[in-house]
C-alpha cells in the first residue's frame, strides 16, 4: 500500500460516524441517570413522608 491509499483509508474511517452516535446516547443516559439521582435526593424527605402517610393509612 502506498501512503495515499493509508491516507484515504484513514480518512475514511475518521469520517464514520456510528461510533460518535453510540458515545452520544450513552451521554444522554449518564446525564438522566445523574438528574434523577439528584431529583430523588433533593426531595428524599418529601417521598419517605408521602410514603409514610400511605402505609399508615392502609
Amino acid at each position: 500500500m502506498e501512503f495515499r491509499d493509508w491516507y484515504e483509508l484513514l480518512r475514511i474511517q475518521l469520517k464514520r460516524e456510528e461510533g460518535q452516535t453510540m458515545a452520544e446516547y450513552g451521554l444522554l443516559i449518564a446525564l438522566i441517570a445523574v438528574l434523577l439521582i439528584g431529583t430523588l435526593v433533593l426531595f428524599k424527605g418529601a417521598l419517605v413522608n408521602t410514603f409514610t402517610s400511605v402505609t399508615n393509612s392502609l
